[in-house]
């Protein structure tokens, strides 16, 4: 499957730290890394597109004193090493010296690195890839007489791996594996056409939803927008559907990131101990999950993660800070340098129809678009489209509307979250209810 032996990749990693220590770095970090990968497309059963993907990438920032310098290179050669060293050292002594900067404490880095069982290698013969697709895309288009025009199904594999080390002597090797089915498909009767799509990526083959069923789910997707309308403009409980609820998760960890805190962009600067968020709310984060698609024993600088809460209660538990940003505040990193790891948000009802019973009357959000979103002020303005509900029931599809609020009180508003996070998503978070927001349509 791969081209290097994870021996290789280990014994490059420490001759590239080896030799900037010699050159001159007083310390150095290296991240080499090497991916393979295949996606197939179809569209109305043809192939439209075959791609095989072979990447390789070796990664060194040196630092002189504390002035730091990166470098990378995609070529694997003793002199190409050797210029890319000679490269970052180069940029380090023309850089200012930053009293923040380094790597982060020895004493944090992982010592027990454990097996998150995320390599399930595919061995996927083109050929049956491309049938894989067009037996998705074939479910999708028999699904509904409505179904008039696809958009594609695509089958995608693909395996990494990587090896980080650091001139403390930490040196770790990681693999794993992500592979995806999808399908695109167009709904259209006598008041339009509506497109909507379905996936799924997981670490291993077998735990993918079976493709069939995708065509099926993107074609009933599709169908049931058929006829969408705008609504009156007015003040409206909303309900964001477990597709797109991850991205309020994902405005809370952006306002909550070490960059944006001390650079004092977030609307929850100086947040830790305070209440943001409604007082049943609870976030932890688990990064040692078996498969899970975040799952990682040590961070990008090699800082060993652990099982937290970010969330207590509403209250602001923790920040997703690398070493950088911690110095920056005076705090100690807690192992997010490179990103969150599988973020897990509690549910208060077993069902989106519970939910949306409670609710009554309002709006489910199934689709937002547009980046309308001021991470400084919290303030929150984006295209939607989906459904009205009324009585507890849904009414009719909704589309051209734009919904409006504040983070800030869409946060402490929540009424309730379902327990329907999907499979696919590394952070799981179910369909959220925001007690009310603004919903300018007709």
């Amino acid at each position: 499957m791969f081209h290097h032996q994870a021996d290789e990749l280990k014994n490059l990693c420490e001759s590239v730290l080896n030799q900037a220590k010699r050159d001159g770095a007083t310390a150095a970090e290296a991240d080499v890394s090497e991916s393979v990968g295949q996606s197939v497309q179809v569209r109305k059963q043809a192939v439209e597109q075959i791609e095989y993907q072979q990447d390789k990438s070796l990664d060194i920032t040196v630092y002189v004193g504390q002035a730091k310098g990166r470098a990378s290179t995609a070529d694997f050669s003793a002199n190409a090493v050797a210029q890319t060293v000679q490269a970052a050292l180069n940029i380090a002594r023309y850089t200012a010296q930053d009293e923040c900067a380094g790597l982060a404490d020895a004493e944090l880095m992982a010592k027990n690195i454990g097996d998150t069982d995320a390599y399930h290698p595919w061995i996927l013969p083109t050929e049956d890839a491309i049938d894989l697709a067009k037996s998705t895309e074939a479910a999708a288009l028999a699904a509904d007489s409505r179904i008039s025009n696809s958009e594609g199904a695509s089958v995608q594999t693909d395996h990494y791996q990587y090896v980080y080390g650091n001139s403390y002597g930490f040196l770790a090797h990681k693999q794993g594996s992500r592979h995806s089915v999808s399908c695109s498909v167009v709904a259209e009767d006598e008041s339009g056409m509506q497109r909507d799509y379905w996936y799924d990526t997981a670490r291993a083959r077998e735990d993918l939803t079976n493709a069939e069923s995708i065509g099926i789910q993107a074609a009933q997707r599709a169908a049931r927008r058929l006829g969408a309308r705008a609504i009156p403009t007015g003040n409206y409980p909303v309900v964001f559907d477990a597709t797109v609820s991850g991205s309020l998760l994902g405005h809370l960890v952006g306002a909550l990131s070490g960059g944006a805190l001390y650079r004092q962009a977030s609307f929850l600067t100086d947040s830790l101990g305070k209440m943001v968020l409604a007082s049943w709310v609870n976030v932890r984060e688990l990064p040692h999950l078996p498969r899970a698609l975040s799952s990682t024993y040590f961070d990008a600088e090699g800082v060993a993660t652990h099982d937290r809460t970010v969330i207590d209660g509403g209250t602001v538990a923790g920040y997703f800070l690398g070493s950088y940003s911690a110095r920056k505040l005076g705090m100690t990193t807690t192992a997010n340098a490179g990103g969150v790891h599988n973020l897990h948000m509690n549910h208060t009802h077993a069902a989106q129809a519970d939910l949306l019973r409670e609710m009554g009357s309002g709006l489910l959000i199934t689709e937002l678009m547009g980046q309308g979103v001021n991470s400084i002020t919290g303030d929150y303005s984006r295209g939607a489209a989906g459904f009205w509900v009324e009585n507890g029931e849904i009414a009719y599809p909704v589309e051209e509307i734009t919904v409006a609020s504040r983070l800030q009180d869409m946060f402490l508003g929540l009424q309730g979250a379902a327990n329907d996070a999907l499979k696919r998503s590394a952070n799981k978070i179910g369909s959220v209810w925001v007690d009310k927001m603004t919903v300018a349509g007709q």
